[in-house]
């Protein structure tokens, strides 16, 4: 009804890591030069963030529309591509403006160093199939690395062989520990098993806070997009904690019936959810209330 007062918090900690903030800026910064940009896949897995920048200017490609253009200048994502991308990009006579996050960057070298060491290893990568950074780390492999998703995946593997365990950066690091648990139970006597764990602590962090986020108040609205392979992680820790969190893209998917008897609401976001996005649902909620 009009004239409900309602608490809403936004979580400080939420909102894009440094990754996702220098891609940005970097757009930001070419676009106002008024040159054409192309951008390799969406900046960051949100739709809303993603329509910004394309009123901008920003036009977004995919790897075969890359092998086609020429002589223009396309920015890569913090998420990494293989080392394919670079070679279209040298044939082509294509600038690119690097925005590969410094975190995956690191794994990627670390990855390429472990394969050409050890090639006939298995390197298993704990990651989801098909994500622009799995397949950016898959690339340094030349397509060898294994990827996993679940236990049920590691179950898989050839325990009488060499295993080096890696992990998609914005991975849970409880379900990491289950795998590496699993493959120390498993693998033979005799065999090499190292893991190494390459999740950024900037998503991993996130994970006690906004579990306390969540616990501060009556209902969450967990502002994401659907893309994102981070906001699953993060949500499903709100709703652990919180059976009232609510998973939304935009302002347009709230219920009002929701803050029904309701008096505090939070309001968070994945690694990739900009803070004005979170700005816009709190206000849309107080409009409706308060007039």
């Amino acid at each position: 009804m009009r004239g409900k007062r309602l608490r809403i918090e936004i979580d400080e900690e939420s909102g894009f890591c440094f990754g996702v903030t220098t891609a940005i800026r970097k757009a930001e910064e070419e676009l106002a030069k008024g040159k054409q940009l192309y951008c390799l896949g969406d900046i960051v897995h949100n739709g809303m963030e993603c329509e910004r920048l394309r009123t901008l200017g920003l036009v977004t490609i995919n790897h075969e529309e890359l092998g086609s253009l020429h002589k223009v200048k396309v920015l890569l994502r913090a998420h990494g591509e293989p080392p394919e991308t670079y070679e279209t990009a040298t044939r082509n006579q294509i600038e690119i403006i690097d925005a590969t996050c410094p975190v995956v960057l690191q794994l990627q070298k670390r990855i390429k160093k472990q394969f050409s060491e050890n090639p006939d290893a298995q390197i298993v990568i704990f990651g989801k199939n098909g994500h622009a950074e799995v397949l950016g780390l898959v690339g340094q492999t030349a397509g060898q690395a294994i990827v996993v998703e679940s236990l049920e995946d590691v179950k898989q593997l050839d325990f009488s062989r060499d295993i080096f365990l890696y992990s998609q950066t914005t991975k849970s690091l409880d379900e990491f520990h289950h795998i590496v648990k699993y493959i120390e139970e498993h693998i033979d006597e005799g065999c090499t098993f190292k893991r190494f764990d390459t999740i950024c602590r900037q998503v991993a962090n996130r994970m006690p806070n906004i579990a306390g986020f969540a616990a501060r108040h009556d209902i969450i609205l967990f502002v994401c997009g659907h893309k994102s392979s981070n906001g699953k992680v993060l949500f499903k820790e709100c709703k652990n904690v919180n059976p009232k969190s609510y998973l939304i893209e935009s302002s347009q998917e709230i219920d009002m019936s929701w803050f029904e008897d309701i008096q505090s609401v939070g309001i968070c976001g994945a690694t990739s959810t900009p803070k004005w996005l979170m700005e816009e649902c709190r206000d849309a909620i107080l409009t409706h209330f308060e007039g």
